[in-house]
């Protein structure tokens, strides 16, 4: 029998960390609403971040992007401290940010909305091509592109608003209730459609979402906010629902 020189086996390469928060204290005239958080999204991540209502899950969200003002921390994009921090630094670092509530150019049509979210595309060829691209993956608004955004439904907002989010191919991609506006079947349809982006282009997640089960089918990773501090970091896969049944309602700082 002939020994054979063992083989070393390769180490995975560390991932990419696309995002870093660290001791992010925000909220509103003056009020913290955030304690103390910190976070990080590297490359490939889906990040859930769940919790009860009025934890800060959204203004969270917001303070990473610059609209609300940080009373203190700091956020690093790819390594790179942001300063000054606001949605054109995070849109420059890579970072799309999609906001609740369906907020899209009313008096514009759809397809106008689509290019003002591809302004920073400099080919013409090259926005027709992302705008067909988000399209594909849209389909239910093709049929209102030259129509004016108002007086669309909630859920064809929302979608348009997603695709809108997704036009630019960003690096990260942070969204703030994406199911608002949509029935569960087409939620869990847009999910899935989401679900392939990230794993075909390497667009990784950050996700604030109150449907809890649908979202932690695609996440990988999974923060728990409580009365505005992290009350959970961890694996999605190793999160049992008694547990995060047990931390929704945890005595957290007030």
């Amino acid at each position: 029998m002939t020994d054979h020189p063992s083989r070393a086996v390769a180490k995975p390469l560390p991932k990419e960390t696309l995002l870093s928060a660290r001791g992010l204290v925000a909220g509103y005239n003056g009020r913290a609403v955030l304690h103390d958080v910190g976070l990080e999204v590297r490359a490939g991540d889906v990040v859930a971040v769940l919790g009860p209502n009025g934890s800060g899950k959204s203004t969270l969200l917001r303070a990473l992007v610059g609209i609300v003002p940080l009373q203190g921390g700091e956020v690093f994009f790819a390594g790179s401290p942001a300063r000054p921090l606001s949605p054109r630094s995070a849109l420059q670092a890579g970072v799309a940010f999609v906001p609740q509530g369906g907020q899209v150019f009313a008096d514009l049509t759809v397809r106008e909305n689509l290019e003002v979210a591809g302004s920073t595309i400099s080919s013409r060829e090259t926005l027709r091509h992302a705008e067909q691209a988000v399209l594909d993956l849209f389909p239910e608004l093709s049929p209102f592109l030259s129509r004016r955004a108002g007086p669309l439904s909630g859920g064809e907002k929302q979608l348009l608003c997603l695709a809108m989010g997704l036009l630019t191919r960003p690096r990260l991609l942070l969204l703030d209730e994406p199911s608002l506006g949509l029935a569960p079947a087409l939620f869990r349809a847009v999910l899935g459609r989401l679900r392939k982006v990230f794993q075909e282009r390497g667009t990784s997640c950050l996700l604030v979402e109150h449907r809890v089960r649908e979202v932690l089918d695609v996440a990988t990773e999974v923060v728990v906010l409580v009365n505005g501090a992290v009350a959970h970091a961890g694996p999605a896969a190793a999160l049992e629902e008694r547990q995060l049944i047990d931390l929704f309602f945890a005595r957290g700082p007030r």
